[in-house]
């Protein structure tokens, strides 16, 4: 049967129209299929990690510190949170997040009083398995780094350091023929002569008010005397020692001469830090934050030299640790993202930025020497030597505990409430009782 012809030709275009459907279908489909395919790569998102910060540091980590990183770094993100300025208020802050069991933080800024609570609490990761120990002990201060260790496990690596040390007016000491003290003999000795030959009111102006800084302060003294507060390795205490008590006396004895104003026992660092200022008075005890506002626009700039605390001839100065660094949250969904900001926030460039920002003190021993920082901050090289003495106060889980019997006792003492016997007595046997080691002894 011969075909229509017409027909033939409509059979023919229907084919090559389903040929042509059929080919459109098929590349729709696999390009679809490859958009499915790159889909992860090309919308996957940044990891954010939380972190929070000290409200007077916020802007150097904003403007300087954090959009270096993010640029280094395009697929982390730091969602910087504001907290508190006071620092005990940040420590609630943190307390209370880990209690409720789901912290929001991942990178855990801490003071170095707070590794041993975090990390005995089980809220921190240990980073011994992320570090080269002999780098991390060759690099960064000694004390910085064992201050972010407890029971033989690292938990914490420095960003910056922070020391009391002894201000001194040098203009003073060169008026009455004398060299900066190295004994509170000395320190007492020299403070009346300026008294006396200048028309200077005051010698020395020290942290006694009853809050962290008077156990920070006290550290010092305690060290200079040859004492101590409490032994971590045994949880001995000693603060009833007979060096405690010489501690205790000498304080005294500086309000009671007259070389400190009674009011001291009111002063926190920026009440002392004023009084230093403005011409006041010859020796200051005080944060190195002190030396650049101190030496801008003050009547004392360029007269301020500084050192070590003092000490008794046969015991060893010491200038109380302070500082800050990094830890990671238990808790953290993105532990190895929280390890790199770590370790670009303590390199070496990182802190130089910071420093040159904002005038802290660094956690790496290179950066004191570095030509960029002392030709902004000629007196690192001398912090270094004051850094070097520093001592920890006790590393121990109950340490806010501990210095909060300190606090109250040894204010206590110095404004009249007890006896300096009755004050030490009492704070020794409540620390024991605090420890579990012991009676009233």
């Amino acid at each position: 049967m011969n075909s229509i012809p017409w027909l033939s030709q409509v059979q023919a275009h229907l084919l090559r129209r389903k040929f042509w459907r059929l080919f459109g279908i098929t590349l729709a489909f696999l390009f679809g299929l490859h958009a499915l395919v790159a889909l992860p790569g090309n919308t996957q998102q940044p990891v954010t990690l939380s972190l929070m910060m000290n409200s007077t540091e916020v802007p150097a980590w904003r403007d300087v510190l954090i959009p270096a990183f993010e640029e280094a770094h395009p697929n982390i993100r730091i969602n910087l949170i504001e907290g508190p300025n006071q620092t005990n208020l940040q420590e609630d802050l943190y307390t209370s997040a880990f209690l409720l069991g789901d912290s929001p933080y991942d990178l855990i800024m801490m003071d170095v009083i707070w590794t041993p609570k975090f990390a005995a609490a089980g809220w921190l990761l240990p980073l011994d398995d992320r570090v080269n120990a002999a780098q991390l002990n060759q690099d960064f201060l000694e004390q910085d780094v064992q201050g972010g260790r407890y029971e033989d496990r690292l938990y914490r690596i420095p960003f910056r350091s922070d020391v009391g040390m002894l201000y001194y007016r040098t203009d003073l000491l060169e008026q009455v023929g004398a060299q900066p003290p190295e004994t509170f003999t000395e320190l007492v000795e020299i403070s009346q002569q300026i008294q006396q030959n200048t028309d200077v009111n005051w010698g020395y102006v020290w942290q006694g008010r009853q809050y962290e800084g008077l156990s920070a302060m006290f550290v010092e003294i305690l060290q200079g005397f040859g004492g101590f507060w409490v032994n971590p390795e045994t949880n001995e205490v000693g603060l009833d020692r007979p060096e405690a008590l010489e501690a205790v006396n000498f304080l005294r004895s500086t309000i009671q001469q007259g070389i400190s104003p009674s009011g001291v026992t009111t002063y926190a660092e920026e009440e002392t830090r004023r009084f230093f200022q403005s011409g006041q008075a010859a020796f200051l005890r005080n944060w190195p934050y002190v030396w650049p506002l101190a030496n801008e626009d003050s009547p004392v700039a360029g007269r301020i030299g500084i050192r070590p605390m003092v000490a008794q001839p046969d015991s060893t100065s010491g200038a109380c640790l302070g500082g800050w660094g990094f830890g990671i949250a238990v808790n953290s969904a993105h532990p190895d993202e929280a390890w790199t900001a770590i370790e670009y926030f303590t390199s070496e460039e990182a802190q130089r930025r910071f420093i040159l920002e904002t005038g802290y003190v660094p956690s790496r021993r290179s950066l004191f020497t570095d030509p960029e920082i002392t030709a902004r901050y000629a007196h690192y090289p001398q912090l270094l030597e004051v850094v070097e003495s520093a001592v920890l106060r006790p590393p121990i889980p109950q340490y806010a505990q501990a210095s909060d019997i300190l606090q109250r006792y040894l204010n206590g003492a110095l404004t009249g409430r007890f006896t300096p016997e009755r004050a030490l007595q009492s704070a020794a046997n409540e620390t024991r009782r605090l420890l579990n080691v012991g009676g009233d002894a």
